[in-house]
């Protein structure tokens, strides 16, 4: 009973209902205890007079409304604000003002407070949604809500300005060849443009916004798409467009791979194939770092039977010093001879790999010319598979693609869910 008596006390001093809840220009009337529930009853201090309007002076109450709005809680109690808001009108006949008076602790239609979205958004930096609105006593989707505009006034749309060099590719977002497009700014890792699909027509309002701001990119890295590669040279011809290495050496891979397994099921001899099975690994690692003796050996009996298995493996490796180079002249040359190698080879997958690379031979050389990749992109990528994977996909599109313009915020996306 002390408690209470001292509660209601304090309770009714305007100054702590400011300090606590932010109602600097309210009184409370009266409070109720339900559960773990506090109502506070709270009404405006004085009543408006003048019509914001027409100025005129004869402003009179034409009904009232009861809202509430979660506020900070106290003592480990929900705090539940109860407000009369009163409606007023201009007795001046050529005015036709008759509105609510503002509530300036909350937003439009908003069932929370300010200071309780503040405080909502600060949980989240070390807590899940749900559990956060385990914690609070409220709804998943008012908690997503509260996430949601805070990360859209903060985060969108994404700043362009010093943008000059950008990384382009796509992730999927499920299971059913669902994608996503993101753009990069490879200079501080911040996402610029998430956009629908993997087609070309994906970037189409990356491009708009960056003709409508007039920004000038300069440097583009991405793989070897051709929905890409078309839609940089038709919006952005003058940029230097870079074709990954990672992405053109993880392409050899999969010719590689490929050569393995025609190989293994072209080889009769059950000996032969069984050196041959299990050596995925050795191949596609980098020859430098097998140290140990067995892996070697193993390796090495495989190569010395299977002369086109041999030849690309060996290429595979060699293909790394196209961007060892001193400069990018001694790089083409590096680079026409692997060519003449592969297609001297006469093993399909290779000569088509040497295709390959002739055909985007200006854009794997540009590399030369400014020295960036899609690594940081990708970096974005695997941070995009684990918020996915941590909150079991995302209902909302627009909040999906919020959290992905924050995502370089470790404090917005350290949890999710």
């Amino acid at each position: 009973e002390f408690r209470r008596v001292l509660f209601r006390s304090t309770i009714m001093n305007s100054s702590f209902l400011y300090h606590a809840w932010g109602l600097y220009t309210h009184k409370c009337t009266r409070e109720e205890y339900k559960g773990n529930t506090i109502i506070l009853h709270i009404e405006s201090k004085e009543r408006e007079k003048v019509c914001p309007k027409c100025g005129h002076r004869q402003l009179v109450k034409n009904g009232f409304r009861i809202r509430d709005f979660i506020g900070l809680p106290i003592g480990g109690k929900k705090v539940i604000i109860r407000m009369k808001v009163q409606r007023y009108k201009c007795k001046n006949k050529d005015c036709d003002y008759d509105r609510q008076e503002k509530i300036p602790f909350a937003t439009g239609s908003c069932s929370y407070t300010h200071r309780f979205a503040k405080y909502v958004v600060g949980l989240l930096r070390g807590m899940t949604l749900k559990d956060t609105s385990n914690l609070l006593g409220i709804s998943w989707d008012t908690v997503k809500e509260i996430h949601a505009r805070h990360l859209e006034y903060h985060y969108a749309p994404p700043s362009l300005e010093g943008v000059d060099s950008i990384g382009i590719d796509e992730f999927a977002v499920r299971k059913g060849h669902v994608y996503k497009t993101i753009v990069v700014d490879l200079k501080n890792g911040h996402i610029l443009y998430v956009g629908e699909g993997k087609r070309a027509d994906a970037l189409n309002g990356f491009w708009k916004r960056v003709k409508r701001k007039g920004v000038n990119i300069k440097y583009i890295a991405t793989d070897l798409s051709s929905a890409f590669i078309s839609s940089v040279y038709e919006n952005c011809p003058n940029a230097v467009h870079v074709f990954d290495h990672f992405h053109v050496v993880k392409l050899m891979n999969e010719k590689l791979d490929e050569i393995r397994r025609v190989q293994y099921n072209m080889e009769k001899d059950i000996n032969k194939r069984k050196v041959l099975k299990g050596t995925r690994y050795l191949l596609l690692s980098n020859g430098a770092d097998i140290f140990d003796k067995e892996y070697r050996t193993r390796l090495d009996n495989a190569l010395d039977m299977n002369k086109p298995l041999s030849q690309a493996y060996y290429l595979k490796e060699q293909l790394r010093e196209i961007w060892t180079q001193v400069n990018k002249e001694e790089a083409e040359k590096v680079m026409l001879d692997w060519v003449k190698q592969a297609q001297e080879s006469k093993v399909p997958q290779l000569m088509k790999m040497a295709a390959t690379m002739m055909a985007h031979r200006t854009g794997i050389l540009a590399w030369y010319d400014c020295h960036i990749s899609t690594g940081k992109v990708e970096g974005i990528n695997n941070k995009i598979k684990v918020m996915k994977r941590t909150a079991y996909g995302f209902r909302d599109e627009r909040y999906f693609e919020l959290r992905l313009y924050a995502l370089h915020d470790c404090r917005i996306t350290r949890n999710v869910g």
